[in-house]
């Protein structure tokens, strides 16, 4: 991407870059440098209405729809009280006019890596990973290109984004990800033959740049250790371990959402014609962006990993032990970068921590402080119809945060 538009926790799925500039894998192809626009203003329909912060929340969902057009705007809360509260606007489907259901399921894209992050941390708890030995002790012969080697990376490094390997969606089009090309069913080492047909971006542990190839290698080497599927660890050790009932891994071929969702869309430039594009195969994300979740399913995750519900302290510390980003595109926002985990200051004091997610059709953000609050908003366009858009969801996510 070379929009640098909100990637604060924003750094979000699986992305690519439009051709030139500098690649980022960060926000998902939300795709090339195309921002969306919609036509016309949409009704705002509130699944719950109230005073005080519910009202502020539910007005913010209803700017983003009616002042950044995005179709529809979901958000799940959990306040100072320890309530949980679900908030709509828009619509579910612009054919149908249909009502957006609360706490729908949506693409959850790049907050994949949070689940996948957690369970190699699992897996270093157990004494099966160590986080400083290097990729080839566990993925012999597999990493290998031009400034590339697996024996001078460390499983570290993929988690932190600061291995220096190429971003394989840097090298997907706009037909693979949201043309017919996204009904194709790509495989793991597919996407890493596409990155290593590139040099490396720099040696090893002396920059960042985010890459979403870091997180297939992840994904392989969960396999490798455990001897099973990854969909299969993520389900087990994660989503069943606290009870996520509407979270989970699509299988293979599996393209449509399976519960009650709003429509994702896409439009191939700004002023063209939003597409429907809630079918798709996600495997070209996988272990970087595949996974579908809700609002609230992603506040009782963050929340339960910050409770130490899911790792153990040492690994915890580990994952919350962030870098500078070192990146001058990214914006004055003081996002740092953990294991598979953000944190950036919000404007009451403190941090919030979260990952985020772009993949095209939705745009999702989660966040969760340590003393429980929680908040996540999700928007039904990959790409903002408004420049504007991106910056509005990120100050609503304060706002949920800080009221």
């Amino acid at each position: 991407m070379t929009d640098r538009s909100h990637q604060v926790q924003r750094v979000r799925a699986v992305s690519s870059s439009a051709g030139g500039g500098r690649r980022r894998g960060v926000a998902m192809a939300a795709v090339m440098a195309a921002a969306l626009a919609v036509v016309g203003t949409l009704p705002a329909s509130a699944a719950s209405q109230g005073r005080g912060p519910g009202g502020v929340v539910q007005q913010g969902l209803d700017r983003l729809v009616h002042d950044d057009r995005y179709p529809a705007a979901l958000a799940a809360t959990v306040g100072r009280d320890g309530r949980t509260r679900h908030y709509t606007s828009g619509v579910a489907d612009l054919r149908t006019g249909a009502k957006v259901p609360v706490d729908g399921q949506v693409r959850a894209g790049s907050n994949t890596k949070t689940f996948v992050a957690t369970v190699v941390l699992q897996l270093v708890g157990e004494g099966k990973v160590a986080l400083d030995d290097p990729v080839e002790d566990y993925l012999p012969n597999l990493v290998r290109g031009e400034g590339i080697d697996g024996n001078d990376i460390t499983v570290r490094q993929l988690l932190q984004h600061t291995s220096g390997l190429p971003n394989y969606t840097d090298y997907m089009t706009e037909e693979d990800l949201a043309g017919e090309g996204r009904h194709t069913y790509v495989q793991p080492r597919a996407l890493l033959d596409m990155a290593f047909a590139h040099k490396a971006d720099f040696a090893p542990g002396t920059s960042w740049m985010y890459s979403n190839t870091n997180y297939i290698l992840a994904g392989l080497i969960i396999e490798k250790v455990t001897r099973r599927p990854l969909a299969e660890q993520i389900t087990h050790r994660v989503i069943d371990r606290i009870g996520l009932r509407h979270t989970y891994f699509p299988g293979v071929g599996e393209e449509r959402i399976r519960k009650a969702h709003p429509k994702g869309y896409f439009a191939a430039k700004p002023g063209a014609p939003l597409k429907d594009v809630t079918e798709l195969d996600p495997s070209w994300g996988w272990a970087a962006g595949q996974m579908v979740s809700t609002p609230g399913d992603l506040n009782r995750f963050l929340t339960a990993l910050l409770g130490g519900k899911l790792l153990a302290p040492a690994q915890l510390a580990e994952m919350r032990t962030t870098v500078e980003i070192g990146d001058s595109d990214f914006d004055d926002s003081g996002v740092r970068f953990g294991l598979g985990l953000t944190s950036t200051p919000l404007s009451c004091g403190g941090l919030m921590w979260g990952h985020g997610g772009d993949i095209p059709g939705y745009a999702t953000r989660p966040a969760a402080t340590d003393d429980g609050r929680a908040a996540s908003i999700a928007v039904t366009a990959n790409r903002a119809p408004t420049e504007q858009g991106p910056g509005h969801v990120d100050a609503l996510l304060d706002t949920a945060l800080c009221t």
